[in-house]
């Protein structure tokens, strides 16, 4: 699909979509309490699990349990280790791309799962609901594939995809600059055309997977205006490319959110990405087609790992002998934690479906984020309420949900 295509699909107005009835899910969740983590026991129908089967299949829900026990065996285990150091688990990205689930999007015929953005949509949700940092390292893997798809020419799809669905290279979007912020048309890093191939200087920053990518997507100035930005395929390896030193942020710890510097490094005119000119659709086409879905699904698991642990809370701390989930304002406050969820999930795999269906969604993707990610830091904010005290205690997990979705927030 060409840059402007894609633009124009984005931009028409979106169709309206008849109301339906979400299906009847029990409200309170056995749960049984592990050293590690809480698990919603499969004999009750949780609250998460229950609303949309509307949309998913038996193959999505086949990749839900899938993720899950990933999730649950491999991740779980690392996270006091990430929130103590703050450092970049780079282990752990590595062995999440080689489960081929960076590829979930691409063809076949590329080695990709080709399962659509649904899918996308779930593994992004069940990694997130553990550890919302190896959610981010999915969903900012997937701006990078998006770029290749959708603007790389035969022989550079042929040459990366395979290696991106293998999990041999980790793809990042680099946008994103200290003056401009995701002002995209203000940058000022420049691609100056010599002979074979252009010269890049100039800074990015907040590049998800910065640390650990191979190959970054980065939008430069090739001339003046909105026309003179262009796209390049630029190897983490490059002459000229470094890292800046990195810094821990307050949540995500273990994903890698940081600054690519760029200084006199040249890149190959074969590394253009698209036409000269198009840089601008190659960054809404990451953005909005793939970012905004993406990060409405590390919204989402935040969202559901924290009313799960409430819910647990709530019902094994007891109040003069009676369990807080007993108490009328306990109830009003889950109440409606549970219902913001449902409306919260139905948006967000409605979003996918519908981008997946090939129909215009520019607003319900919108809808999607923004009702995800305000949700979702409304229920850390009551959870936090509820716990009081308690919620302060990391091994509660409830303070590192709301620092995390804390960092998804972002204009829709």
């Amino acid at each position: 699909m060409s840059g402007r295509i894609l633009l124009g699909h984005l931009s028409k107005q979106s169709r309206h979509w008849s109301l339906f009835s979400a299906p009847t899910v029990s409200y309170a969740p056995t749960i049984s309490s592990t050293a590690a983590f809480r698990k919603i026991e499969s004999r009750h129908v949780s609250i998460a699990a229950g609303t949309t089967n509307y949309f998913t299949t038996e193959q999505h829900e086949h990749l839900r349990a899938h993720v899950r026990d990933f999730a649950e065996s491999k991740v779980m285990p690392q996270i006091g280790e990430m929130e103590e150091t703050k450092a970049i688990h780079i282990e752990l990205s590595r062995l999440i791309a080689q489960q081929g689930w960076l590829g979930v999007t691409v063809d076949p015929k590329y080695g990709g799962m080709g399962l659509g953005h649904l899918a996308k949509t779930v593994i992004i949700e069940e990694l997130s609901r553990v550890n919302g940092a190896m959610g981010a390292v999915v969903q900012a893997s997937q701006l990078g594939v998006a770029k290749i798809v959708h603007f790389g020419n035969e022989e550079q799809k042929n040459h990366w995809l395979p290696a991106v669905c293998e999990g041999s290279c980790m793809p990042t979007i680099a946008v994103t600059e200290p003056e401009s912020g995701g002002h995209v048309v203000g940058m000022t890093t420049s691609a100056e055309r010599v002979s074979g191939g252009y010269v890049l200087n100039g800074r990015k920053v907040f590049v998800g997977n910065s640390h650990v990518g191979d190959l970054h997507g980065v939008v430069a100035r090739t001339g003046p205006g909105s026309r003179g930005l262009s796209a390049f395929l630029v190897p983490s390896n490059a002459k000229g490319l470094s890292l800046g030193v990195y810094q821990p942020k307050m949540g995500l710890h273990g994903f890698s959110f940081g600054e690519v510097i760029f200084e006199n490094c040249f890149v190959p005119v074969e590394n253009l990405l698209g036409a000269e000119g198009e840089g601008l659709a190659v960054a809404y086409s990451s953005s909005v087609l793939y970012g905004r879905p993406n990060l409405t699904a590390v919204s989402l698991g935040i969202h559901r790992a924290i009313v799960e642990h409430t819910v647990h809370f709530t019902q094994t701390h007891k109040r003069y002998g009676e369990a807080l989930a007993a108490l009328p304002t306990i109830k009003q406050k889950l109440g409606q934690m549970q219902s913001q969820l449902m409306i919260a999930k139905l948006t967000a795999y409605h979003a996918a479906h519908m981008l997946d269906e090939g129909m215009p969604c520019d607003a319900e993707l919108i809808n999607a984020k923004l009702v995800n990610v305000e949700y979702s830091l409304d229920a850390g904010r009551t959870a936090m309420e509820i716990h009081a005290a308690y919620g302060l205690d990391p091994g509660r997990h409830i303070e590192r949900f709301l620092r995390d979705a804390s960092h998804i927030y972002a204009p829709a």
